[in-house]
């Protein structure tokens, strides 16, 4: 990778640690409403179980079978049938309180903003996020990323989602970036990696927990001060 000049970020499970975020609120939520009480095992498997549940939704969300409202209005409440407890009341009361509290966490990967405060001085920084555009503007100024990058593409202002094309051409137009010198780097093979191949990109692969894989990618990192061995 020679001549670059635009690094385009994912948020979740890049640069926001979307998994210890989600978490740390999944168990607020967990004792708060003594969901043991009501037949939950355990915190721990409450968090897993939604965690699989949350992960179909987003799949089906990418690929456009289900939309945001069903993403919202359904998972907590599949989270909870699969301990066979129904109650509607509950899952939205969750899913409320979870969209409130979650985009306040502000734990980042080690290393994130040193990182960024280098990367900062020698090239143009942007986002492109399948998040929704109301959260991930929260969890970027309260985590103070917001500052190291100069714009936000996300799915719903673009109306696709990553690896969708049109989002990747999208923010390289705003960003008046040409392909060939432009950098994708993310933690999804399909919705960061391959996306970005096939529109030209270069791509980073952030694969902090060792994921195996035989994709062709311009590199690969697990950790975020590895970024400064690239750039």
């Amino acid at each position: 990778m020679h001549d670059i000049s635009h690094l385009f970020f994912d948020l979740d499970h890049t640069l926001w640690d979307f998994k210890l975020n989600s978490r740390e609120t999944l168990s607020e939520l967990f004792h708060e409403l003594r969901l043991q009480e009501h037949g939950v095992r355990d915190v721990e498997a409450f968090i897993e179980t939604y965690e699989e549940v949350n992960d179909e939704k987003w799949a089906a969300y990418r690929a456009g079978t289900i939309d945001k409202e069903t993403l919202r209005k359904t998972r907590f409440s599949s989270t909870l049938k699969r301990f066979e407890v129904e109650h509607p009341e509950m899952s939205q009361h969750m899913e409320v309180e979870y969209i409130k509290r979650s985009p306040h966490k502000t734990r980042l990967f080690p290393g994130t903003l040193e990182v960024l405060g280098q990367l900062q001085e020698k090239y143009e920084m942007h986002i492109i996020t399948n998040g929704f555009s109301e959260v991930q503007d929260i969890k970027m100024s309260k985590s103070g990323l917001k500052p190291f990058f100069k714009s936000v593409i996300s799915s719903e202002m673009v109306g696709v989602n990553k690896p969708d094309p049109k989002i990747f051409l999208h923010a390289l137009d705003s960003a008046n970036a040409k392909r060939n010198r432009s950098v994708m780097i993310g933690d999804n093979l399909e919705a960061d990696i391959r996306g970005a191949r096939r529109v030209g990109m270069h791509q980073v692969f952030f694969n902090p927990e060792g994921q195996s894989h035989a994709d062709k990618i311009s590199a690969e990192i697990h950790s975020m001060p590895q970024l400064l061995e690239l750039f």
